[in-house]
């Protein structure tokens, strides 16, 4: 209430919590997969309301997301250095407001795309929102070391939903796209909490090193790391891609089994979080590849 009083006398919204609340640096990237998985689904410029729209109500809809795992994960946040500082954990900001703001986002962001893209995009996000902001978060993160795993599909949605933003149905290279991204979330995730392991066992969060052990995690970050390099591979094995994206899916690829390897042997200090920002940097790269990939096709020879 005296944080209310303070921000009305001052005449101020404080937009910056608000936009912490959305997430952004996330929700950009989830918008590049979409944005890609609309560019390969045959996007042009005569589409361009289409794109606008669609990635306009993805990222409604993911900040809507956001914000409900702020509400829900106040108390870890409170605890653990990497979010100590979030609005709710500090308390600029309360539940409540959080809640209305989200709920803002989510509605806004259904109207928009049940109103200028499709149907069939609308439900999706809807459901990859409530994937993750209810069942991953509100559950699985708290009842299982497989919790990632589980719940990875969510955000693994983004390309699918730029696919069907711009061809209104389901095609398998969309599928192919969210498998990518699938395979790259429990290593992208394990490796950041090997590095934050005793501040999840602090926070109650069953995350697999604090089950299992980080030798045991390290190993299956190796595993499923192999797993997405195969994953990686099958956009140009089934011709849906050209040389400049399989080298790039080479290279990257090859980075990233160099770190899980790296990490696994702990052969080099802060490995774990060099790996999860190397993660990153993967996704990203591997992605802006598919669209260099789609407007300049290279064939062998």
């Amino acid at each position: 209430m005296k944080m209310e009083t303070r921000l009305l006398s001052m005449g101020e919204i404080p937009w910056r919590d608000y936009l912490e609340l959305c997430k952004p640096r996330v929700v950009a990237l989830m918008l590049l997969t979409s944005v890609v998985g609309m560019v390969l689904a045959g996007a042009n410029w005569l589409d361009a309301p289409a794109i606008i729209w669609g990635n306009v109500g993805i990222a409604l809809l993911a900040a809507s997301a956001a914000a409900i795992n702020h509400v829900v994960d106040q108390k870890v946040d409170s605890i653990m250095a990497r979010t100590m500082r979030r609005p709710l954990a500090e308390g600029r900001l309360d539940n409540r407001h959080a809640l209305g703001f989200s709920l803002i986002l989510a509605l806004t962001g259904m109207v928009v795309l049940l109103t200028w893209v499709n149907a069939l995009t609308a439900w999706l996000t809807l459901a990859s929102l409530i994937g993750y902001a209810v069942v991953y978060t509100g559950f699985l993160k708290r009842a299982t070391p497989q919790n990632i795993v589980l719940g990875g599909l969510a955000g693994a949605a983004p390309p699918l939903l730029g696919w069907t933003t711009i061809t209104n149905e389901i095609h398998p290279h969309a599928l192919l796209l969210v498998l990518i991204i699938f395979a790259w979330t429990p290593p992208h995730f394990w490796a950041l909490a090997v590095h934050r392991k005793a501040e999840y066992a602090k926070a109650g969060i069953p995350m697999l090193p604090v089950t299992h052990g980080d030798a045991y995690t390290k190993l299956h970050i190796l595993l499923y790391t192999l797993m997405l390099f195969a994953a990686s591979l099958l956009p140009f094995i089934t011709g849906m891609c050209g040389v400049i994206y399989f080298l790039t899916a080479l290279v990257l690829g090859g980075r990233f089994l160099f770190w899980s390897v790296v990490l696994l042997r702990d052969t080099r200090k802060h490995a774990a979080i060099k790996t999860f920002h190397y993660s990153i940097v993967y996704l990203m790269g591997l992605f802006v590849s598919l669209i260099i990939d789609h407007f300049v096709p290279l064939t062998w020879g």
